[in-house]
């Protein structure tokens, strides 16, 4: 497991911390592998999620310390979205 990837799994427990999410959301770092996050928190997984959001570990980095915004990632195509798109805006309220 890289560094990357254990760090961003604590830096998502501690925002879901002060958060409810219900459902699945995995996050797909390309060249890094998954994270997949749920009711009990985030873990490196790549199971099956409501929605999958997919980009580079920099876009993912700057969206987890608020230097880059999740809907402007997506609209500039740096974040891909596939599955419920409900579940990304929750989640975008989350993370934000």
């Amino acid at each position: 497991m890289s560094d990357i990837m254990d760090q961003a799994v604590a830096a998502l427990n501690k925002k879901l911390e002060a958060a409810e999410f219900e459902g699945t959301a995995k996050f797909a770092l390309e060249d890094a592998g998954a994270i997949v996050i749920d009711a009990s928190g985030a873990r490196i997984s790549d199971e099956d999620a409501d929605v999958t959001l997919t980009a580079d570990a920099e876009t993912f980095e700057g969206i987890l310390n608020g230097e880059v915004n999740p809907t402007a990632a997506f609209m500039q195509g740096k974040l891909t979205v596939d599955g419920d798109m409900g579940m990304a805006m929750k989640l975008a309220s989350v993370l934000s």
